[in-house]
C-alpha cells in the first residue's frame, strides 16, 4: 500500500488546536477509535467515525466531509488514522493528514490532561 497522505505531528495540532476559533475552522477533524475509547480521552472539535461501524457511516462520508477541506485523522497510536488517511485518499479526498502517534502521543507530549490509556 503507497501512503498517498501527508503526516503532522502531535506538536502541530496542538498549535492548530490552540490557534483554532469557532469563526474559522480550517479543517475537519476525525477521530476513527471506537466509542469507548473516545469515553476515556477525547479532544474538542473531533467528529468520530469508528472503524468498526466501516459499514454504517462509510456511504454518508462523503456528505459529512469536504472532499477538499484539509483532513486531520485521530486514533490511538496512528495506525487506524492511517488506515482511514488512505481510504479517503483513494476516494478523492485532496488534503488529508495523518496525526503520527495519536492520541496517546498527543497525551506524553502536548496535553498531559488527556488520559492515556
Amino acid at each position: 500500500m503507497s501512503q498517498n497522505f501527508a503526516q503532522i505531528t502531535v506538536e502541530e495540532l496542538g498549535r492548530y488546536l490552540a490557534e483554532k476559533t469557532t469563526d474559522a475552522e480550517k479543517s475537519q477533524l476525525v477521530d476513527v477509535r471506537e466509542p469507548y475509547e473516545i469515553e476515556l480521552a477525547a479532544l474538542p472539535g473531533f467528529v468520530v467515525f469508528p472503524l468498526s461501524e466501516f459499514a454504517e457511516w462509510c456511504g454518508e462520508i462523503e456528505a459529512r466531509l469536504d472532499r477538499d477541506t484539509e483532513t486531520l485523522v485521530l486514533c490511538h497510536h496512528g495506525v487506524r488514522s492511517a488506515q482511514m488517511c488512505q481510504w479517503l485518499t483513494d476516494r478523492g479526498f485532496t488534503n488529508v493528514k495523518n496525526i503520527v502517534g495519536g492520541i496517546d502521543a498527543y497525551s506524553m507530549v502536548v496535553d498531559r490532561t488527556v488520559p492515556r490509556y
